[in-house]
């Protein structure tokens, strides 16, 4: 195979900005077990009462990931996810304002790789997401086991992630004050399976449950799809039915993560490696449906709603879609 190296006078802007996605790479797929091990060692070492006063700390602060996290705006508005942001670049567009007087639960369209869409721009300020929703704070929910892994949990709340268990999203959502956004990649890990480059393809028709909670109490749906999301990595084929994806669906419903064997590029080299392509990703906020609240919603109001929710879906795809670069004949499939 051919490796096409990076050249030796690539401007210092751009080096900081590979850096930056190095670093988020770095802590989607090991900082975890990295501070998980730190722990570990801190345990078994002259230092076992650090570990025990955070172990102490770790059991009163087991529930604060689904009572609506701990953000810190100071991480949030770190220069390095500037960075981060110009280094695809990265965009987030609104179609109408939202009233910080409501809740909202944005649904987030496609789950791509490794959601760098939704982390860019719910999880940082880079993107300027609290100049375009003023007095809206959004929170991106993710697998409940990534809160019970010391020291790293403490990072992933300061950006504004919490637990995406059921209670989680109830909390967020039934704020009477107001002013709480909850952003779900709906396609879940099962949608990361699929993530490669041109796939149009959601897996939204049985996700019902987050329809059933904008019901249960009263939160208006936003549909969200961000062009570009499944353009940043190759994916080894793994089609439905194949050896390797039995194996992927089987993993995934042991662990509840996805394991897509992807690839991109490297730091200084082109040709491969695990950091994404340089390539734009606008993420597009759609108009909010109207929601009624239902205590105890039907079956009948869940599908109907849900029906509403992918019309809407749709109707963003389409309207923005030559914008960025795709054909009048490419559509969005739903399974």
């Amino acid at each position: 195979m051919r490796i096409e190296f990076a050249p030796l006078n690539v401007p210092l802007r751009r080096r900081l900005q590979t850096a930056a996605v190095m670093q988020w790479v770095f802590s989607f797929l090991a900082l975890a077990q990295c501070c998980l091990a730190a722990f570990i060692l801190l345990a078994l070492s002259d230092w076992w009462i650090v570990a025990l006063l955070y172990a102490g700390w770790l059991w009163l602060d087991w529930d604060t990931s689904t009572n609506g996290g701990r953000r810190s705006q100071w991480m949030r508005r770190w220069s390095m996810w500037e960075h981060f942001r110009d280094y695809f670049p990265l965009t987030l567009l609104k179609t109408v304002d939202l009233d910080p007087k409501k809740n909202y639960i944005f649904g987030f369209h496609p789950h791509g790789v490794l959601v760098a869409g939704a982390f860019g721009n719910f999880c940082t300020e880079a993107t300027g997401f609290s100049h375009l929703f003023p007095g809206l704070k959004p929170h991106l929910l993710m697998l409940p086991f990534w809160f019970r892994v010391p020291f790293f949990r403490d990072y992933i709340m300061c950006g504004g992630l919490v637990s995406s268990s059921k209670s989680s999203l109830s909390y967020l959502v039934s704020r009477p004050e107001g002013g709480n956004v909850a952003v779900i990649a709906v396609g879940g890990a099962p949608e990361a399976l699929d993530a490669r480059p041109g796939a149009l393809t959601l897996q939204v028709q049985n996700r019902k449950g987050f329809i059933k909670l904008a019901l249960k109490h009263g939160a208006q749906l936003v549909p969200v799809f961000s062009f570009g999301e499944n353009e940043l990595f190759d994916q080894i084929e793994n089609p439905t039915g194949s050896p390797l994806r039995r194996l992927q669906n089987r993993l995934q419903s042991i662990m509840g993560i996805a394991m897509p064997l992807f690839h991109a590029r490297g730091v200084f080299q082109y040709s491969f490696g695990l950091i994404p392509y340089r390539k734009p990703i606008h993420t597009i906020v759609g108009k909010p449906i109207p929601v009624v609240q239902t205590p105890s919603p039907s079956s009948e109001d869940i599908e109907s709603l849900h029906k509403v929710y992918l019309q809407n879906l749709t109707e963003l795809f389409e309207q923005h879609k030559r914008t960025y670069g795709l054909a009048d004949d490419q559509h969005l499939t739903f399974i």
